[in-house]
């Protein structure tokens, strides 16, 4: 079973990317970030006509998650993250496939900091970090997975100076991404690159690319139940290079039956 996490950055802009990533690499399940369209906007009959089924959870303009499941259909269990009931943007949806919980997430950029958006930031994390406690203690096999807007450690970063005041290098944001790990969830990509250097952003200006100044900001965070699973974990790096792509690239871990 493989599961993968795309932050899209527009999916109707993407569209023949995301499909073209979808019937070459063929994840089970496949979560993702930024669609930046209404509910009514998404368009799930492109994903049908390659066999997958959809759930999605949009918004006009920004945000907006998806989950995309190969011949079956996920089954909702959450939309939207519990803990606040006048948060209202769309970033959070959870489903049950093949007998695992997947979650995509989209989690507060925070920029700039400080400010209301670094606040609202630090509470949405602290938020999931309480609901992630009940699927934890529901012993749910589960995977948490999305675009984080957090550099965990300077290892994730081409060069921690260039984002030292950056709200996804803040002491508060990767502190509050440690106590996830440190309530014993397992970061996929790390357990298998643990001397860091693996990205999975690079920006659209001054050529990040080209030069390969990137940074890691999604994760895929695994409960014990799949982390005993685990066979490999990496990144579709070359999905960044093709034409109109996202900033983003693919990430994704691959689970025993």
């Amino acid at each position: 079973m493989r599961i993968a996490t795309f932050n899209i950055n527009g999916i109707k802009a993407r569209l023949p990317r995301l499909i073209e990533w979808l019937e070459e690499t063929r994840p089970t399940v496949a979560c993702l970030q930024e669609i930046k369209t209404m509910d009514e906007g998404f368009p799930a009959d492109a994903f049908e006509k390659i066999g997958y089924k959809a759930i999605w959870h949009g918004q006009k303009s920004f945000n907006g998650v998806a989950i995309l499941a190969d011949g079956v259909e996920p089954i909702e269990t959450q939309r939207g993250l519990p803990g606040d009931d006048a948060d209202e943007q769309s970033r959070y949806l959870e489903a049950d496939v093949n007998g695992v919980r997947v979650a995509s997430i989209y989690l507060p950029n925070g920029n700039p900091q400080p400010g209301p958006k670094f606040d609202y930031k630090l509470d949405w994390m602290e938020r999931l970090r309480t609901y992630a406690k009940t699927l934890w203690d529901a012993e749910i096999p589960t995977a948490l997975v999305g675009d984080y807007n957090v550099v965990p450690e300077d290892k994730d970063i081409w060069s921690p100076r260039a984002l030292a005041d950056d709200a996804l290098m803040q002491p508060q944001s990767r502190d509050a991404y440690a106590r996830m790990l440190g309530d014993g969830w397992t970061d996929a990509i790390d357990t298998f690159n643990p001397r860091g250097g693996v990205w999975t952003f690079w920006d659209y200006q001054a050529g990040a690319w080209q030069r390969d100044h990137g940074f890691r900001i999604d994760h895929l965070l695994l409960s014990p139940e799949l982390a005993d699973r685990m066979q490999a974990a990496g990144v579709d790096k070359e999905y960044r290079g093709r034409e109109k792509s996202s900033d983003h690239t693919p990430v994704w871990v691959e689970l025993a039956d």
